[in-house]
């Protein structure tokens, strides 16, 4: 059995920044042996995918609306990937949730939402 729990999640104003953690538990499920994503979805709009990290440590993924603000990393010990977020925008509010890929196999976090207003 795996879990994963997400925390971190809250209200920030615009430009400031949030960092959030996705706990693995499960003896045999180990971030730095899976595929390791963050995504996010707002209300009436698809689910985004805004960071992989690979089991070799290979940050991925990050589209545009991200890229050079938003930061995926891992702490093997800890058994937490982590999502850096950095100059929040309106537009980064959504539900954010965890993915981790284990052969085949999908597991997802309940999520932690993110609000950016002022």
């Amino acid at each position: 059995q795996v879990q994963l729990v997400e925390s971190g999640g809250g209200w920030v104003q615009p430009g400031g920044s949030l960092r959030l953690s996705c706990a693995v538990s499960g003896a045999t499920f180990r971030v730095n042996n899976m595929t390791m994503s963050w995504y996010r979805q707002a209300p009436g709009q698809k689910r985004e995918l805004v960071a992989t990290l690979t089991p070799g440590g290979y940050a991925v993924n990050y589209p545009n609306s991200v890229k050079g603000r938003f930061t995926i990393s891992r702490d093997d010990v800890k058994n937490t990937v982590y999502l850096q977020m950095n100059a929040l925008k309106h537009e980064d509010t959504a539900q954010y949730r965890c993915n981790a890929i284990k052969d085949v196999y999908n597991y997802w976090g309940q999520g932690t939402q993110v609000t950016v207003s002022s």
